[in-house]
């Protein structure tokens, strides 16, 4: 039998030493370690690879040890379909602190399924309070005038200077982002900022896909690569967040929430491939394991970009969805 430690922290900027603290005497002994380092929560645990790495080294009568639950589980699903697949491949589970510390999670006694069930709803409940608590922190903070989310790339004079190049010399986005060692779309944002850019006939351009390029002939670029307003399903609005594609960032940024009883959607006009890209980055939530939700949410979503290219000739305002 062999103790097998799994650690996991969201990002970059946390460290894995309070897990390290809690598994000391067994890191102490060797015990080999698998980690996830800066991976959200959102990707389900058979997912991750860390994780999977784990479980294809393990053998039968081998224990899973984890700090604290929050490690590999958001939701009572992830304990669920965790807990089916360690007892159907003879491993145990142990979690060194909280309620469940003490317990081999994979127990079949009736008492440990009543158990772990229970605890699983509580965990949920936990992550569902500390986000309602961090969006009434968000409306407070702007509703006291407060300036969120990340810092200015430029000061004032820098960005007046982006704007007078851009006005008056007539620089290209892509010569200004060169010139001062950043993306191009820091450059759009502050020439928007300052009404300094106007609309385009080409929309393509307007969303940053032609500065300093030549210019396709307007009707094949349409054709291309239409632009399209699709409702994401919330669910995987969320699992997008951190996606690291910065033009499905950007996309999001800008969609309009779209309420539908207790759930939501986010309307998203963006080019055609920006959509795709973001339904190939939800694909873990297809997968077998996946909850049912997850895979119907992206069931939807599918069908919707799917069926996006029948309506090339739709304009921007038009929107795909149920």
């Amino acid at each position: 039998m062999t103790d097998r430690l799994y650690l996991r922290h969201s990002t970059d900027k946390q460290t894995n030493a309070r897990q390290r603290h809690a598994l000391g005497k067994f890191i102490d002994g060797g015990a080999p370690m698998y980690e996830d380092p800066a991976t959200s929560s959102r990707l389900h645990p058979l997912k991750r690879p860390g994780f999977v790495q784990l479980l294809d080294k393990a053998a039968v009568g081998d224990v899973v040890r984890l700090a604290d639950a929050a490690r590999l589980f958001r939701s009572v699903q992830d304990v669920l379909d965790v807990r089916d697949v360690l007892r159907r491949r003879g491993l145990h589970l142990r979690i060194a602190s909280g309620a469940w510390a003490g317990m081999d999670l994979t127990s079949e006694d009736p008492m440990t399924k009543l158990f772990v069930t229970m605890l699983a709803g509580v965990l949920e409940f936990q992550r569902d309070m500390i986000s309602e608590n961090t969006r009434d922190g968000v409306a407070a903070a702007r509703a006291q005038g407060k300036t969120l989310g990340r810092p200015a790339a430029f000061d004032e004079d820098t960005a007046a200077a982006v704007v007078k190049a851009f006005q008056e010399k007539g620089t290209a986005v892509k010569a200004l982002a060169r010139q001062h060692g950043v993306d191009p779309k820091t450059i759009r944002r502050a020439l928007d900022a300052a009404g300094a850019r106007g609309v385009p006939d080409d929309l393509g351009e307007l969303l940053g896909e032609l500065d300093g390029e030549e210019s396709p002939e307007p009707e094949a670029s349409a054709a291309a690569d239409p632009v399209v307003s699709i409702d994401v399903p919330g669910l995987l609005v969320e699992h997008l967040q951190n996606a690291d594609d910065a033009a499905i960032r950007d996309a999001l940024s800008g969609g309009r929430t779209i309420r539908r009883g207790q759930g939501y959607s986010l309307r998203v006009v963006a080019p055609l491939s920006v959509h795709q890209a973001a339904l190939e980055a939800c694909a873990a939530l297809a997968a077998d394991g996946a909850s049912p939700a997850g895979r119907k949410a992206y069931r939807v979503y599918a069908e919707r970009v799917e069926a996006a290219p029948a309506a090339r000739g739709m304009t921007a305002g038009t929107a795909l969805s149920a």
